[in-house]
């Protein structure tokens, strides 16, 4: 009977976390997507790219809400329990508070494992394959961007601008600079353009204009009745390095044992982007995010474990009740702030990081305090 009790308060608080997590972080994906849009306007990105990466964020959005989530789904389901005092149920079964909390701990250190593999390896890898759409992929919508009275410069190396855009799609009055290295560069302009499909590549056709170009400080120029300016192939200002957070696990540690050690190897041999001593503290920063930030989880439910203590018959029930939410939501907030305090001294490191385990311990210990001195109290009685 006491398994039955104990899977069936698991499996409430573990259903609620589901339809929450998967509720807000759908709520969040779907602003994120919108904002996302500016992939494919702005950037000129065809459809395809901006569904596949939108998509590959959403492991990322889980894994922020997480916490919250867990917190939230453990605080509303132990609140109900006990105004339905369905809390009687263990009580009269010789179930003990104790006994509930330590259930409820090792359940959140499996909670705590499945966060740090979210953090550690799917969203670095969905995050990396989000990237790698952007890097892989070409401007196919350039009449999206090209805005009228407005320098657009989403191409690499170029800059356009025209003064009028018909219905049609013609342009009016253009102006294109492209840079082809730092004393190299064109300058096009014209009085008209379309752009057009020529041999299966997007070119701008531009009408009535000159051609400028500077090459070491040398200046030749032409006039022309047609000219076209091929859109293929060009690159757009996306960022699409790879950044810290898109680096696996493996890499970082590595990376970070590297820049560690007395007899450092050469960090190109190692091959990983973004390696390097300026980047240390990024580094440290990412690693901490994703293996110690998760191991506040078991303190969070432990937080939230306050409300088997406390009776609801307690003149300040409904007080003490708002106070274990506000440390619930301390906790998530300092754990995020902490990243903060990550530095490249490795001796300062290992003093954040034994936060999250001293924190464990001691709110173990006072809740065994706590309800050492109930028990005391009521054999008095």
């Amino acid at each position: 009977m006491k398994k039955i009790l104990f899977r069936k308060i698991l499996l409430d608080c573990l259903k609620f976390f589901l339809l929450t997590i998967l509720g807000v972080s759908t709520i969040v994906w779907v602003f994120q997507a919108v904002n996302y849009l500016d992939i494919m306007v702005e950037d000129g990105r065809n459809y395809l790219v901006y569904f596949n990466y939108t998509i590959l964020i959403f492991p990322k959005i889980i894994s922020k809400i997480y916490p919250f989530a867990l917190f939230l789904s453990f605080y509303y389901v132990l609140s109900k329990y006990e105004k339905n005092n369905e809390l009687l149920i263990f009580w009269n079964h010789g179930i003990s508070q104790l006994q509930i909390i330590n259930f409820f701990l090792k359940a959140s250190f499996a909670l705590m494992i499945i966060q740090i593999l979210l953090l550690t390896f799917l969203v670095p890898k969905t995050q990396d394959m989000a990237r790698s759409i952007l890097r892989n992929s070409n401007i196919n919508f350039y009449d999206n961007f090209l805005k009228p009275k407005k320098f657009n410069d989403v191409i690499k190396n170029v800059t356009m601008y025209t003064e009028k855009k018909k219905s049609d799609g013609s342009l009016e009055n253009i102006y294109i600079k492209k840079f082809s290295n730092v004393n190299e560069f064109e300058i096009l302009l014209a009085r008209t353009g379309v752009i057009k499909n020529k041999n299966n590549k997007q070119v701008l056709t531009l009408f009535n204009g000159q051609n400028i170009k500077s090459k070491n400080n040398n200046i030749d120029s032409f006039t022309f009745s047609e000219f076209d300016f091929n859109l293929s192939g060009l690159q757009s200002n996306t960022t699409t390095y790879k950044k810290t957070q898109e680096n696996s696990s493996i890499s970082l540690i590595s990376c970070f044992r590297n820049l560690n050690s007395d007899d450092k190897k050469n960090n190109q041999i190692l091959k990983i982007e973004n390696c390097s001593i300026q980047n240390l503290s990024g580094i440290s920063q990412e690693l901490y995010k994703r293996m110690i930030i998760p191991l506040y989880i078991p303190t969070l439910v432990l937080a939230v474990l306050i409300l088997i203590i406390i009776s609801r018959g307690n003149l300040n029930y409904l007080k003490l009740k708002s106070l274990i939410f506000l440390l619930g939501i301390f906790i998530i907030v300092f754990s995020e702030m902490s990243l903060r305090f990550i530095v490249e001294d490795l001796n300062i490191n290992l003093k954040i990081i034994l936060i999250p385990i001293m924190t464990l311990i001691i709110f173990y210990s006072i809740l065994r305090y706590i309800l050492n001195f109930y028990l005391k109290k009521v054999d008095l009685k």
